[in-house]
């Protein structure tokens, strides 16, 4: 009996109060968290392999660091998106590439303040929700795209980007 009073107290209504999403629509917008993430991997890998010249040699690297914290990243959304009684895609979102330095860290750059935006909404997402947890993990997944979007305004030569919230 014990054991169904914590499944009743534990199911959440299908909209919490005070909610902008339900589960299920927090779910569509992790897997397409999911595939940004998928798209970073593909591209950082990419371009620390294809940028040229000496002067980019060092950011090749942290670019090849970057790709391992995206894997990470990934992990992390699909394992909230399994534990919410979602699948997690298959499939990145589409890659830009270009054979000059200059244009695949701007588009990097770009990619690194979208995904900002939606992980600051994601984290009051779940926290509507009353997943504080979930809300933690992708508060640590922020911290990381903030050091990879301040690592690549360095490495272009600009200040970082104001990112808000997805429009």
């Amino acid at each position: 009996m014990a054991h169904s009073k914590k499944t009743t107290a534990t199911t959440p209504s299908p909209k919490a109060p005070g909610s902008a999403v339900t589960r299920a629509e927090l779910i569509t917008l992790l897997n397409e968290d999911l595939a940004r993430e998928f798209q970073a991997i593909i591209a950082y890998v990419v371009y620390s392999q294809t940028l040229k010249g000496a002067a980019y040699m060092a950011i090749a690297k942290e670019l090849e660091a970057h790709a391992g914290e995206e894997l990470a990243h990934a992990l992390t959304i699909a394992k909230q998106i399994d534990y919410l009684g979602g699948t997690p895609v298959t499939v990145a979102n589409p890659v830009k590439s270009s054979d000059k330095a200059e244009a695949m860290l701007q588009f990097d750059l770009d990619n690194e303040g979208d995904t900002i935006a939606n992980y600051r909404q994601r984290v009051r997402q779940c926290e509507a929700l009353g997943e504080y947890a979930m809300a933690e993990e992708i508060r640590e997944i922020l911290r990381t795209e903030q050091e990879h979007q301040i690592d690549l305004a360095t490495a272009l030569n600009k200040n970082v980007p104001v990112v808000g919230l997805p429009s």
